[in-house]
């Protein structure tokens, strides 16, 4: 667990859009980038591509979002994984065909007060489910699929959500609604926060020890950037 959770729910809030964050110009700047970086990992099991944002690529676009993000956020820090090379990056740019499962992405070094986690919709399809359950452990990836609970990847995989919260089934009409790829027994004692809507030029704050996942209304391939933080 964390060590200093006390000091991480003092910068707790409930997800936040901000618009126009992005203009046009600055969009097809960031799909260029990506079309530009090499694949760090081709996760052909969950149909996820996936790039990392090295510092040495496009300097400035990287001041323009950096500084846009501190104006929006205050004082902060990257807490991004390294590139295969070792190269600091500034988030990961993921491409999916399919629902990311439930998650969270606190990291794994406890001595850091973990922040915010911004999501830049790069394609106007997607819906991202944040939960008001949170995590103080490490990323994990949460399921009870004994397949999944076995599966090699950066994640810590487990159950142990199920222990954390109430036993309360999960409302069967939300279900149904956005989270049809996640086992409804997986979702027990989750209660549903925020839906996000992708758009393009937007970008979404929550907080990295929040539970989220996609949402299973995804009929084609989506694009989004992830950065995480870390408060300084």
């Amino acid at each position: 667990m964390h060590k200093f959770i006390e000091k991480i729910k003092k910068f707790e809030e409930k997800p936040k859009v901000i618009k126009n964050f992005f203009n046009d110009n600055q969009i097809e700047s960031l799909i260029d980038l990506y079309k530009s970086l090499p694949i760090e990992i081709n996760n052909q099991r969950q149909k996820i591509v996936k790039k990392k944002w090295s510092k040495k690529f496009n300097p400035e676009l990287q001041k323009i979002y950096t500084d846009k993000l501190t104006s929006v956020i205050g004082a902060n820090s990257m807490d991004n994984p390294s590139t295969k090379n070792g190269e600091e990056s500034l988030g990961l740019f993921q491409e999916s065909f399919m629902p990311v499962s439930l998650h969270v992405d606190t990291g794994f070094d406890f001595t850091k007060i973990v922040y915010k986690q911004i999501l830049v919709p790069l394609t106007k399809e997607g819906e991202t489910v944040i939960f008001k359950n949170r995590f103080y452990g490490c990323s994990t990836t949460f399921s009870i699929d004994p397949n999944e609970l076995k599966a090699k990847g950066y994640n810590k995989r487990s159950s142990e959500h199920l222990d954390l919260y109430d036993k309360k089934p999960f409302d069967k009409k939300m279900h149904d609604k956005y989270l049809k790829h996640e086992n409804i027994d997986n979702l027990k004692g989750l209660e549903i926060e925020f839906v996000y809507k992708w758009k393009l030029g937007e970008i979404l704050i929550f907080d990295r020890t929040s539970l989220h996942c996609s949402s299973s209304n995804l009929n084609v391939k989506k694009l989004g950037l992830t950065t995480a933080t870390i408060k300084k």
